[in-house]
């Protein structure tokens, strides 16, 4: 049996929970069972379980459906359990290090406990200083071992169940399970420390809990606020049930009825049955306080006295409640008040046009990528929904002259974003905009993240430094209802790089669709467009963004690469989008496709690709061409920029580090060889998981008409997708 037990929830942390993971399996102590909880086999989070698992027979992956919340997570990890001592971590938090050790020495100090209290750091997201709030209510613990009854104080309802370590026999011979619903931790502290006959506690952090930045869900206003009371209920009914002396369940009484006036203090979080809430929570009062019970002095103490009799309106007059549910109901936040944006402050008192959607790409550089895809599919699908792009000054040439447009910084401009039920975006709206009740906003983002994203950046100090605020980029996420990704990996990604309440959307790129839709006549028509000769082999050279560059660098001579992979080869040379205007390096062997407007169809006339560390490659792959990797400065990008994963383990297709090594690798056919497509049907595997030609479909249908997700397009597995034909392919045929 080992020593410790550790159930770990992740419904919803797919992206952490490898960081709590490896903080258990990487303690000194090693005698231990880990048990990751998730929602079901083919979860995100599973599959970060699974690999855990593969290499460590410590692991016991468990799941448990989402419908059962998170007490079903903690409970179907216990009957997993089998250490002799249980512990709790939630799926984005961490064991510090020699957590472990200290806990057993204390275990084997004490001598037999049921319950050890343990304190924690509560760590804000980004700004503010870590607390230990446990540190005060164990101060004052005997250094031993210690029956509930000296230290009646502790009774388990201020703390966190990943604050406590329990001795499974116990919880086995008394049958405690987390109850049902919400502010199980509530109900499962009180549960404990009533049934437990000796405790003890450990001066020392054990967890560091990473608060979300959008607080506790407990907080949020809704009917799920009416379980607080039933937890209650729960608790000192059990108490009574055990005829706990006065001294023991005053405490217990007072501690519990603190959060029940929390919450009627702040009728915001009732949506309904504010007062049905007060008069039940009057009614559990009267019931279950203590012979002798002294309510405390001061407005706590008229408090629980108007609580005890009833007087609900009493109650509401002393906490200001009508006050401040006025300001909650009548307060719309504005943007700064500029001269500019005078007009968006009058449109924002006006009604939400419920057919108004507007879009935006790459700060407004025009109509591409996901948010012009979705755009085209819905004046397929949703006719109805009026749609504006937005676009920068100088740039309205870069719309279709079929689509209506603002430009950014107009009148018009602001008078969309006001009105607009609907705003879909690559990248991020202004700073200035409000996210109105009602309204919808879809992020798209544009591409799978190789390098570091959001506040992964932090760490990386020329990133950061050109960054901006990280806590204003959080206050833009916040706007976001929905953001979109294109595999697990993105969806893993994006959930750590930029946490917020949003609803992910495993539904593909719709920029992608086009390369399982377009026609060999499609490929041909662009193949002209461009200017490529025919006959010749077309090598798309994409490289990326670099933070430690001031400007654009090739990182390849162009015209000696042509020269040495052969005379058949020319180049498509298409910088990052940082670098799209007035750009011209034409010759007969180069073709600058950089201000091209759609890097789709230059991804559909090249024949194969070359970047370097671009998340270009991920989209290319979906046409299952040759990929090959120009990696000369691997080590200086994965320090300075931050990556994901390791490219040079996991590459698209061969790897060269020098300008010889990538011209060998097509002159000699290796860029097209049995190992390179080994390596991209790997690759396709993992990253055009939902790229199946339906993405536009299914979140127009999602987000625009409110299709439930079952009615949706299911993805089509890869093996059944045809790409869009290569030239080399329609030459041979």
């Amino acid at each position: 049996m080992p020593r410790f037990s550790i159930i770990v929830p992740s419904h919803g942390v797919a992206g952490r929970l490898s960081e709590a993971l490896d903080s258990v399996l990487g303690q000194s102590f090693g005698d231990l069972q880990l048990i990751p909880v998730c929602d079901a086999p083919d979860a995100p989070a599973a599959e970060v379980a699974a690999e855990y698992a593969g290499r460590d027979s410590r692991v016991t992956p468990v799941h448990s459906p989402p419908s059962a919340g998170l007490s079903g997570a903690r409970n179907a990890g216990m009957r997993a359990a089998t250490g002799a001592y249980v512990l709790f971590l939630d799926g984005d938090d961490l064991l510090l290090p020699g957590a472990l050790e200290a806990v057993d020495a204390r275990l084997t100090e004490a001598g037999g406990v049921d319950v050890l209290y343990v304190e924690h750091e509560r760590t804000p997201w980004w700004e503010g200083e870590p607390t230990n709030p446990a540190a005060p209510l164990l101060a004052k613990a005997p250094k031993g071992a210690f029956a509930p009854a000296e230290l009646p104080a502790l009774t388990g309802v201020q703390l966190p169940a990943w604050s406590a370590v329990h001795r499974r026999g116990f919880l086995t011979a008394h049958e405690l399970v987390f109850p049902e619903s919400h502010f199980t931790d509530l109900g499962w502290g009180g549960l404990t420390t009533v049934a437990a006959g000796r405790i003890a506690v450990l001066r020392r952090v054990v967890v560091r809990h990473r608060l979300r930045r959008q607080g506790s869900r407990l907080n949020l206003p809704g009917p799920h606020q009416h379980a607080l009371l039933d937890q209650v209920d729960l608790v000192l009914t059990r108490a009574a049930e055990r005829a706990l002396p006065a001294e023991r369940t005053g405490p217990l009484f007072e501690q519990l009825f603190a959060v029940v006036l929390k919450t009627a203090s702040r009728p915001e979080r009732l949506t309904s049955g504010h007062r049905a809430f007060f008069r039940r929570a009057g009614r559990l009062y009267r019931r279950h306080r203590p012979a002798g019970y002294r309510a405390p002095g001061g407005s706590l103490g008229v408090q629980h006295r108007l609580l005890a009799t009833g007087a609900y309106t009493a109650f509401r007059a002393l906490r200001g409640a009508n006050r401040t549910a006025a300001r909650s109901a009548g307060r719309l936040p504005r943007p700064r008040m500029l001269r500019t944006r005078l007009r968006y402050a009058r449109e924002l008192r006006r009604p939400l046009d419920p057919a108004l959607a507007v879009y935006c790409a790459y700060w407004g550089r025009g109509y591409a990528c996901n948010p012009a895809a979705i755009h085209a599919k819905a004046r397929e699908l949703a006719p109805h929904i009026r749609s504006v792009f937005l676009v920068e000054a100088g740039q309205e040439h870069a719309v279709p002259k079929d689509v209506e447009y603002a430009v950014i910084g107009s009148h018009r401009y602001w008078e969309v974003l006001a009105r607009a039920k609907y705003l879909v975006n690559n990248a991020n709206f202004a700073e200035g905009v409000v996210k109105r009740p009602g309204s919808v906003h879809l992020q798209t983002q544009h591409g799978t993240p190789l390098k570091k994203m959001g506040v992964d950046q932090s760490t990386y100090p020329v990133v950061a430094a050109q960054s901006g605020s990280f806590t204003k980029l959080l206050g833009r996420v916040d706007r976001w209802d929905f953001n979109l990704s294109s595999n697990r990996h993105s969806t893993r990604m994006w959930e750590r790089a930029f946490p917020g309440g949003y609803e992910q959307l495993e539904y593909g790129y719709p920029r992608n669709d086009v390369y399982c839709t377009a026609t060999a006549e499609d490929v041909i028509r662009i193949r002209k467009e461009l200017g490529i000769p025919e006959g010749r082999t077309a090598v798309l050279y994409a490289p990326t963004h670099r933070d430690h560059h001031t400007g654009f660098e090739t990182g390849l001579d162009l015209e000696a690469f042509c020269e040495a992979a052969g005379e058949d080869v020319v180049v498509l040379l298409r910088a990052h989008y940082f670098y799209d205007r007035g750009r011209t390096r034409n010759s007969d062997r180069i073709i600058d496709v950089t201000a091209h407007r759609s890097a789709e169809d230059v991804c559909l006339a090249a024949d194969a690709l070359v970047t370097d560390y671009s998340s270009i490659m991920f989209d290319y792959a979906n046409l299952d061409r040759p990929i090959v990797v120009y990696a000369d400065d691997w080590d200086v990008y994965r320090e300075t920029r931050g990556v994901y994963f390791d490219l040079m383990a996991e590459p698209p297709g061969p790897v060269a580090r020098t300008p010889g090594e990538l011209a060998a690798v097509f002159r000699d056919g290796a860029y097209a060889g049995p190992e390179s497509t080994a390596l991209r049907a790997a690759f396709r595997e993992r990253f055009c998981e939902f790229d199946d030609g339906r993405a536009a479909e299914r979140v127009v249908r999602r987000v625009l008409l409110g299709e439930p997700p079952e009615a949706l397009p299911a993805v089509i597995p890869l093996a059944e997708r045809v790409p869009a034909p290569a030239a080399a392919t329609l030459v041979r045929s």
